[in-house]
């Protein structure tokens, strides 16, 4: 075989690797995008999940995606992503509610991305009242600054109507919420509850009705 042949050869084996290794990593990427576009489609409808907390029992929930399918859709998202495993409730009052779901048992906050908090206040019909069992978003002074962190109301509190996205309630699991809102120690007014004493999240899962 002539040297310019073998030359020649070489080239277009380069030319041809070269092209597949583009075709993949295109593919791939493209692959990427879908699943990403998938995981923000709204959802609608009723959903349901099951909160396991270490030492207290089962919490399900019914979460209302006609009312609020923003808040319902990144709920489920992080459900499904299994983004609740493991972290806590860091704040529990007795009488207003508990909350969780942003911060690691060792006090690290886990972050998530935010969405768009859907409420009268800013400019979303949101008709689910913030009653006894509610689960609600939890957020800072940012109207779209919702992002993990949740709360269940232990008692009903029109206040925060209007002003926090409420998507959904407990259908059975009270007597787990009582028991976590009756046995905190609250270190403030706010709540706030030391480390080792954080209800920890065992779970959340999607479950049928």
């Amino acid at each position: 075989m002539k040297r310019k042949d073998l030359i020649f050869i070489i080239v277009v084996l380069i030319i041809v690797v070269g092209f597949i290794t583009f075709s993949n990593f295109i593919g791939s990427n493209k692959s990427s995008k879908t699943t990403k576009k998938d995981k923000v489609n709204l959802l609608s409808g009723k959903h349901y999940v099951l909160i396991t907390v270490k030492d207290y029992g089962e919490i399900k929930l019914e979460l209302d995606a006609d009312i609020a399918p923003i808040t319902v859709t990144n709920f489920i998202n992080l459900v499904s992503d299994k983004f609740y495993d493991g972290l806590t409730f860091h704040r529990i009052m007795k009488g207003f509610m508990i909350q969780g779901g942003g911060y690691e048992v060792d006090g690290t906050r886990k972050n998530a991305d935010t969405i768009k908090g859907e409420f009268l206040q800013n400019n979303v019909k949101n008709t689910i009242l913030h009653k006894r069992g509610v689960i609600s978003m939890a957020r800072a002074n940012d109207m779209n600054s919702a992002s993990s962190e949740f709360f269940i109301m232990h008692e009903d509190d029109d206040y925060l109507d209007g002003k926090y996205a409420a998507f959904g309630k407990v259908i059975s699991g009270m007597d787990v919420v009582d028991k976590i809102a009756n046995n905190a120690k609250p270190t403030d007014n706010n709540g706030s509850i030391l480390l080792n004493e954080r209800p920890v999240i065992k779970s959340i899962r999607v479950v049928e009705n």
